[in-house]
């Protein structure tokens, strides 16, 4: 019993560090952005208005829709929008798959637009904080925050397990010193409470018209990290997540918040930077290196949230082949991207250096994530109706309720479109544009590469009695269709001539869950005296490895020298045609899937195959 608690407390505390940190750090910049974009007067009734917009954001939105709900819509434990997405798709047909898909690529693409902007606003606002001790810091606000961004990301290649015990621990000083010194406040104007009462949130959001709606667009800052509930919910758990957020997170938030327009009721010049003033003068150089880490913490979440998004995508086709490091043996979710890093602090150095401060940067805040929960929640609305069977009017009746409120906060948040929020529309553009082509250009370059006139098990019965010159050693084809002839072995056939005297034919799937048993991981077919055809199959949360595919066939009868043996890939060299085909995506469209193909990992990389015994062998595709 106790040996279990103690691993409970443990993920607990994972999940407040890892989870909550992107969340946990809006207490920086949410309420001074929401007065400062909507120009409103800081009087009792506004400031109670506010705060009580805050209060109850939190709690109907990321308490009512994602702690109690979205997290119940799981895959074997994974969540986040592509696996809401796969979840849809599961018991569609015809048009309504193709909307739910390009709905998930979208959600998908926002989040890229966040990833970049996080980190930046984030770490800005923290650095910021020195400004309350002296105006003369704000020079230095850039460079401070540069600096801690390119460390950030320069680190990453170690490993979030390097520096992951330290984040729950941390995150846990960060609330508690945030809800103590919100308490602090409180108790100097406690009239504060009233904010509880969602009569002051109706009220202002009533009488207060289009400054109002402006206003809403800001407040949303406070739930932005709502969508890393259900993200890194394969990580930890929906329990550790719910018990983190309910008993140690809403709290704290909410005292902060109070705390803070406890501060303004008595001082309506703190709106310039509620947060920090709300600390006594003693507490401010210890409040902002904890706010520092705090910020990199909630970077560090997002980072890796960019990481594991980008292998989901790669492994269900709709992204290239990325080179994929795993920093810990033991946790399969802990990779390293460097594309995908180096592409990130070029991006968040780029908007940091164009938008200068939190100020400019909360203007492009808000549309990625409000994007997302609208997506999120009419996605979710598929999952009711066809995974679970809810009676249709009660799915409905709950979408509705969410979308109340993630559409008002959208639309509030697409009022920022020329102020900023054009930057991670723009990113989600290109995302969506990339995947889109490249799930494409595949089904293209797949169908003009399976033109074939004979069947597999024909080849291997032709083989059979026109054998060619044998030659001693092993040799695997890597094939994306298993019931397809490999280019590579019809290209070994026709320049050299030969064949080896064992030949296994390796299709590697991915399935629409995010992780397979070892026992189910394989499937193996003899189909001739020379020929095996071998599956393997994996989820979309792993990246395949021919050394632990070599080890299962093994252990099923199989055993393959790797010295002894030849691993023919295919690489073939895209040709654009002349004249567009009917049903092709377009001469631009192909010309950037041409781009991608030619850019993308190797197969032999990408596996893990030893690189003296790759052979790479293609001929020319017209798509």
């Amino acid at each position: 019993m106790r040996k279990q608690f103690s691993a409970n407390t443990a993920m607990t505390l994972a999940a407040l560090g890892i989870v909550y940190g992107d969340i946990g750090t809006s207490p920086l910049y949410a309420l001074k952005e929401s007065f400062r974009a909507s120009t409103i007067a800081p009087t009792e009734t506004n400031v109670l208005g506010f705060v009580s917009l805050i209060v109850w954001s939190l709690l109907l939105i990321v308490t009512l829709k994602y702690v109690l709900f979205i997290l119940r819509a799981d895959n074997n434990g994974e969540g986040g929008v592509v696996v809401l997405m796969q979840q849809a798709m599961q018991h569609l047909k015809g048009k309504p798959v193709w909307i739910v898909m390009m709905m998930g690529l979208t959600g998908t693409a926002l989040f890229y637009g966040d990833a970049m902007i996080t980190p930046a606003v984030s770490v800005l606002s923290a650095a910021e904080g020195l400004t309350v001790i002296s105006e003369s810091f704000r020079s230095y606000v850039m460079p401070i925050a540069l600096i801690i961004l390119f460390g950030l990301f320069l680190i990453q290649k170690k490993g979030t397990h390097k520096i992951g015990t330290l984040f729950g621990p941390i995150m846990l000083i960060w609330f508690s010193a945030i809800a103590l010194i919100g308490l602090y406040q409180i108790v100097q104007a406690p009239k504060i409470i009233l904010a509880f009462s969602p009569f002051y949130a109706i009220n202002f959001a009533i009488n207060h018209g289009w400054d109002g709606f402006i206003g809403l667009g800001c407040v949303v800052l406070a739930v932005t990290g709502a969508e890393a509930l259900y993200a890194d919910m394969g990580h930890f758990g929906r329990k550790p997540i719910q018990t983190a957020w309910i008993k140690i997170v809403l709290p704290s938030l909410i005292i902060n918040y109070l705390g803070q327009g406890a501060l303004i009721l008595h001082n309506p010049n703190a709106i310039n930077n509620p947060f920090f003033l709300s600390a006594p003068h003693w507490l401010l150089i210890p409040l902002i290196i904890l706010a520092t880490f705090a910020t990199i913490i909630a970077s560090q979440a997002v980072i890796a949230g960019a990481y594991s998004l980008t292998r989901q995508a790669i492994q269900l086709g709709f992204a290239p082949r990325m080179n994929i490091i795993h920093t810990n043996n033991e946790e399969v979710g802990q990779i390293y991207l460097p594309l995908v890093n180096w592409l990130l602090l070029v991006a968040v150095t780029l908007v940091v250096l164009a938008f200068h401060d939190s100020e400019h940067l909360a203007s492009a805040y808000g549309i990625a994530v409000t994007g997302t929960m609208v997506i999120t929640s009419c996605l979710f609305c598929v999952v009711m109706i066809k995974n679970w069977r809810w009676p249709i009017p009660l799915a409905l009746l709950l979408t509705s309720v969410f979308l109340c409120f993630d559409l008002v906060f959208f639309s509030s948040n697409l009022l920022k479109l020329i102020h900023g929020g054009w930057f991670p529309v723009m990113v989600a553009l290109i995302v969506v544009t990339l995947f889109s082509t490249w799930r494409r250009g595949q089904a293209q370059l797949l169908q003009a590469q399976q033109n074939q006139e004979f069947s597999l098990d024909n080849f291997v019965e032709n083989l059979n009695d026109y054998p060619p010159q044998i030659v001693s050693g092993n040799a695997v084809f890597m094939v994306s269709d298993p019931f397809s002839i490999p280019r590579a072995l019809l290209h070994n056939l026709k320049h050299n001539k030969v064949l080896h005297s064992y030949n296994v034919l390796l299709s590697v799937k991915t399935k629409e869950i995010p992780y397979v048993a070892d026992n189910d991981r394989i499937a193996m077919k003899q189909i001739g005296p020379r020929f095996t055809r071998v599956i393997a199959n994996y989820g979309f949360q792993e990246t395949a490895n021919i050394t632990h595919i070599l080890k299962l066939m093994a252990e099923q009868g199989i055993k393959l020298d790797t010295m002894d043996t030849s691993f023919f890939l295919s690489h073939d060299s895209i040709v654009v045609a002349a004249k567009t085909k009917h049903g092709n995506m377009g001469r631009l469209r192909a010309r950037l899937f041409k781009w991608l193909y030619k850019n993308s990992a190797s197969a032999g990389n990408y596996y893990h195959i030893p690189a003296n015994r790759v052979v790479e062998l293609g001929a020319q595709v017209v798509i």
